[in-house]
């Protein structure tokens, strides 16, 4: 599409004899939750890698808001628009949950140092992104915080720099049913605000925010449609989904 947040055109990755990525094409339109889904060891990583810009693709191209970023470093990409939640959780462990949303909220500057970001963040940005997805301003460090309550703070940081796309790399990974269900609520509330690439293994929770979901199986997409499709898809449920 061509107002498409989002567009990965023919994307091609090989690891010497292994393609890990096979002519991946796809789109995230503005303001939908398009969920990326697949097996492990179906290439979510490595794609999900390419997008960010820690991982150059052999051929095929990517493009954010318009622009062709497929050279563009990680930096220049997250400046530009490109927000990000890790599967592993990348907050500064020793910096309170208030600290760490002002220095995200200056991070797209490219001529600060770390110390001068983080002394210009505004406090009251930082309290407002914190109130947003409730999570109270503790002065304590983030280390010391529940994990559920730092997985969500990874999400007000990637919020913060007001990104055009976010993705988000299992961003349930190790919560539990309540810390989850929180979650989902979260990102269910930004539907139609933001558009948001969602790679997530919980079925349920793609089930329940996902506008439209790609299928990845063995480096490839081998389905795409709207929940309801994907469902009831023959192809992905004996790739992915079982009779279940």
């Amino acid at each position: 599409m061509s107002n498409a947040v989002l567009r990965v055109d023919a994307l091609h990755k090989r690891f010497g004899a292994l393609a890990v990525t096979s002519a991946v094409s796809l789109d995230v339109r503005p303001g939908e939750i398009h969920a990326l889904i697949g097996p492990n060891g179906a290439g979510k990583s490595t794609l999900v890698a390419q997008i960010a810009g820690q991982l150059a693709p052999d051929s095929g191209s990517i493009w954010l808001n318009g622009d062709n970023i497929t050279d563009w470093s990680v930096q220049r990409r997250a400046q530009n628009g490109l927000g990000r939640t890790f599967q592993i959780s990348s907050v500064f462990r020793s910096l309170s949950a208030l600290d760490n949303v002002q220095l995200a909220l200056n991070a797209k500057s490219r001529h600060q140092s770390l110390w001068r970001s983080f002394a210009g963040g505004s406090s009251q940005q930082a309290q407002t992104q914190l109130q947003r997805l409730q999570i109270e301003a503790d002065p304590s460090p983030a280390g010391a915080l529940g994990y559920g309550t730092v997985r969500q703070l990874e999400l007000a940081m990637g919020l913060a720099q007001a990104p055009a796309l976010l993705l988000l790399d299992e961003p349930l990974a190790g919560l539990g049913a309540g810390e989850a269900l929180q979650v989902i609520a979260q990102l269910k509330s930004l539907r139609g605000q933001l558009a948001m690439l969602l790679i997530e293994h919980d079925m349920d929770a793609v089930f329940a925010l996902a506008d439209r979901i790609s299928v990845l199986v063995e480096g490839a997409i081998i389905a795409r449609g709207t929940v309801d499709e994907i469902r009831s898809s023959a192809r992905v449920r004996q790739a992915y989904l079982g009779d279940d």
